[in-house]
């Protein structure tokens, strides 16, 4: 099967696609026609703010089904009981700020949102929005509410908006969506058995109570493959440093600030993990000294930070295993391959992950990135930009690959 499609086993799902009133409703319509090529019943929930930019007859056109698009008429049917009652997937595309807000907060004034409560079934939402709202404090909680709900809430592209500005609220690509439907309607459980150990984000070295060192890691990418190996059907502990990211569910988490933390938590689980995937930027150096007071800059005439190397977790990884999987990660920013190769080597790791952060549009703190995998028998593949969620769903396809082939003790998860 082909990633960002969906297979003929779509035939005799059936798909309720809500439409809220965003300028992006008209792609809704090409989603439409996907899900019912491959072979899906749709049954299409509008809200009124839709109606205004698509008009209900071609929705019902292309889905050959009538159209909820008033709650009052669908009460008369019970379509806002009956639909959801039959759904297997609730996908609404695109979804407003103000959808996002009333169905957090469990609000139920039209069909979609009724169909919400009424549903057994997973929902996936996919906003699309203007300016800076997909970053507004408000919006942000609403989404960590209905993600820690079990609701699939994907991101937004980021790019030019119907407003003429540049940012983060384009709906998501349809392949993007068609991934997410297809990982709720047909789950992969191809990492069942396995014991993976992530760590993710950067870690602080403190200077002062105040004052630390630390580096531009968001952890996104981490959570992504925490994410993934879990949906995937691994057992996942996530070693995270300071992130402003919510817990994935169904993923036990250990929090750690230093480099030293970081490395004991990850020694401490290595005998218990089968596969370990190191991507956090670790701090190189930390300070040798740190002030027990916060240092006064009038104190200060000419500061110097004194700087020691931190441990080698990677390395020390390498040498400690006992037949587990090991993947690295190498960010770097020019003569990608070449420096990729080298840590391969030095670290002595399965597969190495190379990404150049300067990458417009991927790296750091974004929620895209492209990489290139390099593995231990040299095969390279190159991944283009992409959401990391994706980009780590090929990550675990190449580590999978690879534990298949393995040489060392089974990678099954079995003592």
């Amino acid at each position: 099967m082909v990633a960002g499609q969906i297979g003929p086993t779509l035939a005799g799902k059936h798909v309720i696609l809500g439409v809220t009133g965003s300028i992006a409703s008209y792609k809704a319509v090409n989603l439409l026609r996907a899900l019912v090529r491959e072979g899906a019943q749709v049954d299409v929930a509008m809200t009124r703010a839709a109606a205004k930019f698509v008009t209900p007859l071609t929705f019902e056109v292309l889905s050959g089904r009538p159209v909820a698009a008033d709650l009052f008429e669908a009460h008369q049917e019970m379509k806002h009981l009956t639909l959801p009652e039959r759904a297997d997937v609730i996908v609404v595309a695109p979804a407003t700020a103000n959808f996002l807000a009333k169905a957090a907060v469990g609000l139920a004034d039209d069909v979609l949102t009724t169909m919400l409560l009424a549903a057994a079934c997973p929902v996936i939402i996919a906003p699309a929005m203007d300016g800076g709202m997909w970053t507004h404090p408000t919006v942000v909680e609403h989404v960590h509410t209905l993600r820690r709900r079990g609701v699939t809430v994907l991101d937004p592209e980021e790019g030019p908006l119907a407003s003429g500005r540049l940012g983060q609220g384009r709906l998501a690509e349809e392949s993007a969506i068609l991934d997410a439907i297809q990982a709720v309607l047909l789950p992969r459980r191809d990492w069942s058995g396995h014991r993976v150990l992530v760590s993710a984000g950067p870690t602080q070295e403190p200077i002062d109570p105040v004052r630390y060192l630390s580096n531009r890691s968001s952890g996104k990418m981490g959570y992504a493959l925490a994410e993934a190996a879990q949906a995937r059907g691994a057992s996942v502990v996530l070693v995270t440093g300071p992130t402003a990211l919510p817990h994935p569910a169904g993923v036990e988490v250990v929090s750690v600030e230093t480099a030293e933390e970081m490395s004991k938590a990850l020694t401490m689980r290595l005998s218990w993990s089968t596969v370990v995937i190191m991507s956090a930027a670790v701090a190189d150096f930390r300070p040798k000294h740190r002030a027990v007071n916060k240092l006064k800059k009038r104190d200060l005439t000419n500061p110097v930070l004194d700087l020691e190397p931190t441990g080698d977790i990677l390395a020390d990884l390498s040498a400690r295993r006992t037949g587990q999987l090991l993947v690295g990660f190498a960010a770097e920013t020019g003569d990608l391959l070449r420096h990729a190769r080298q840590k391969l080597n030095a670290k002595g790791v399965d597969l190495i992950v190379a990404n150049d952060v300067t990458t417009p549009g991927a790296g750091f703190g974004s929620d895209h990135n492209a990489a290139t995998l390099i593995d231990r028998d040299g095969a390279i593949s190159e991944l283009g930009l992409r959401s990391k969620r994706r980009l780590a769903d090929d990550i675990l396809d190449a580590a999978l690959r690879l534990a298949r082939t393995a040489v060392r003790r089974p990678m099954t998860g079995e003592e």
